[in-house]
């Protein structure tokens, strides 16, 4: 940890303090120079955060002293507790929720939100499968797709308390939670008996995992792979391409969101909407450990392990 000084507010800019900030395992991989953005040293840490407008230059209309903003892009630096920038790298998020699900709302709950509307047209009855569904990710698709009417098969790793897994992500809106050994054993007959098969699969881990998502596919359904954590690449059987007419695509929300970045309007409509789920309790952080800001360290550590839980650093 370091002290900079900031540089001057210009007529554009804004001067922010920072309020909160996730440790992600994508920040971990651009320390560790292994993600697709990789920011000239020295560099400030941390993509995703909360915080509250101090200061405005005098040419900003859009924000005001009070307001609470995150970061448009990514590798902004959240990981400190003041930053000048111009006015234009903000999005502001209303002060009604709470301060947890302002600092986690702008990447997780989007890039599931994205991905439930941007590749199948889903309905109410229409079955979406996922992996990873304990991560943030998973576990925001499991809300927004309950709140859709849309049913969930999620699949997660086998680990000590599992059962107490299952009931959490059920009270989130889980319809079916299996893990990876138990869906190879048994596969999911008997879930097809209540649902249909899919329209959408959601793969964030890759390898073997991938391919148990990608084998209860419907035909003609959509297989979205936005993460690998598994670091193996996923096996595509030839008969999901030629008789089940299966379509792979992949997803970056950060690749989509400076796709966007100059249409205010659709990023707005995309934030109300995730921020009426949350003021209506259909939408809720994942459970944090949450950090004061000299325990970096303890955060980044604990994000490297398996089966823990996401932490937040409160400036």
């Amino acid at each position: 940890m370091e002290k900079l000084s900031l540089p001057p507010l210009r007529d554009h800019c804004v001067r922010v303090k920072m309020l909160a900030a996730p440790v992600n395992p994508a920040d971990l991989n651009m320390i560790q120079g292994t993600y697709p953005i990789l920011l000239p040293l020295p560099a400030v840490g941390g993509n995703e955060g909360v915080g509250e407008v101090m200061e405005v230059g005098r040419g900003v209309t859009g924000f005001r002293p009070g307001d609470w903003v995150v970061p448009t892009d990514a590798g902004f630096g959240t990981w400190r507790t003041e930053a000048v920038c111009g006015a234009d790298d903000l999005i502001q998020v209303p002060k009604d929720i709470s301060l947890l699900s302002a600092a986690t709302i702008w990447v997780n709950p989007c890039t599931a939100y994205r991905m439930l509307h941007d590749f199948q047209h889903l309905q109410p009855g229409s079955t979406v499968i996922q992996n990873g569904a304990n991560s943030a990710v998973g576990q925001a698709v499991i809300q927004i797709a309950a709140a859709l009417g849309v049913k969930t098969i999620n699949i997660i790793r086998d680990r000590p308390k599992r059962e107490e897994l299952v009931q959490e992500l059920r009270r989130l809106g889980a319809d079916f939670v299996i893990t990876e050994e138990e869906l190879q054993r048994e596969g999911l007959d008997r879930v097809f008996q209540e649902v249909p098969r899919p329209k959408l699969g959601l793969n964030c881990i890759g390898g073997i995992s991938g391919g148990l998502v990608l084998s209860q596919l419907n035909d003609g359904a959509t297989l979205v792979t936005y993460g690998g954590m598994a670091k193996k690449p996923l096996q595509v059987p030839a008969k999901s391409l030629i008789f089940k007419n299966i379509t792979f695509q992949g997803f970056w929300m950060t690749q989509w969101k400076r796709q966007h970045r100059k249409d205010v309007r659709r990023l707005n409509s995309m934030l109300t909407v995730l921020c009426e789920l949350v003021r209506s309790g259909r939408l809720t952080p994942p459970k944090c450990v949450q950090l004061p800001f000299p325990q970096y360290s303890q955060a980044l550590n604990a994000t490297l392990q398996s089966h823990q839980r996401k932490h937040v650093l409160l400036m």
